[in-house]
């Protein structure tokens, strides 16, 4: 039984797969062991995001735990992972819409107990290893960038390097809006975040500190149930890996199957096909 429901995982495992460029058996003598199939690592290392666990645990007699960290490894460097989540943006753009006039932003911090290049002293969990995730999503919460950082970095101190990123999908979503709107709570209240985002021509809906504004009036909680969402893959809400490249391969993962869930959901009221769901509930 897959970790995730079939109608998520089977398309983002064909599209994953077809990403993948083809691979020549170069042995002089064609007796090594025979590679395991691509298809079987990445079911694995969904079952690693899923639920958090160590690869050992993951791996079986039929793949090891040193294969799923090769194969990761291997993606990785090949920038797969990243190609295929601007891939399922495009694609959710193009069938629903992304609206993209109104952005939201906020910063969600999670254990780190391995500690590494992301991991810093967590300001709510009585100084622990913590990681800090930068969040920006468009109206409805799909999440455009996820910006890993330290727990003890200061959420509007992540904000110019947020929105620098959200600016290269530009070339995976065409043109982008020239004066959007992005909401923020008092966190980012600061003199230089307005300066900057009046140069960068944002129209910023900042939350004044010391003001109780609920988080209903101009629609951040958006954002509050997007980093939920994240919260409910195991391996981001206890990070256990401690390189920065590794994070964002299961960042990126996660950020896949939250849109591809998210996109069904919104279809199953535009479009019919053979596979359609029930009922818009994905369970």
């Amino acid at each position: 039984m897959p970790v995730v429901p079939s109608c998520l995982l089977k398309p983002v495992r064909n599209q994953f797969l077809a990403l993948l460029p083809e691979r020549e058996d170069r042995h002089p003598l064609g007796c090594h062991n025979p590679r395991i199939p691509d298809e079987a690592v990445f079911d694995r290392l969904v079952q690693v995001l899923v639920f958090g666990c160590r690869y050992e645990r993951a791996a079986d007699e039929h793949c090891s735990a040193t294969t799923l960290r090769r194969r990761r490894d291997e993606w990785i460097k090949l920038g797969v992972m990243e190609d295929l989540r601007l891939l399922v943006l495009s694609a959710y753009d193009h069938m629903i819409g992304l609206e993209l006039d109104h952005l939201i932003a906020d910063g969600c911090i999670t254990k780190a107990p391995a500690g590494g290049e992301c991991a810093g002293r967590s300001p709510v969990d009585r100084g622990r290893q913590g990681l800090r995730r930068s969040q920006l999503t468009e109206a409805h919460g799909i999440p455009l960038v996820t910006e890993p950082a330290p727990a003890n970095t200061r959420d509007h101190t992540l904000l110019p390097a947020t929105l620098n990123a959200y600016r290269n999908l530009e070339k995976a979503l065409g043109p982008l809006p020239k004066h959007p709107r992005l909401g923020l709570d008092a966190g980012y209240d600061y003199r230089p975040v307005r300066d900057d985002l009046a140069e960068r021509g944002i129209d910023a809906r900042i939350t004044r500190r010391g003001e109780k504004t609920p988080i209903q009036a101009d629609g951040r909680w958006v954002v509050e149930r997007t980093n939920s969402w994240m919260n409910n893959f195991g391996k981001l809400r206890r990070r256990t890996e401690r390189r920065k490249t590794t994070i964002e391969f299961y960042i990126a993962l996660a950020c896949i199957f939250v849109t591809v869930r998210h996109l069904i959901r919104r279809t199953w009221t535009h479009y019919r096909w053979d596979t359609r769901p029930r009922t818009p509930r994905i369970r």
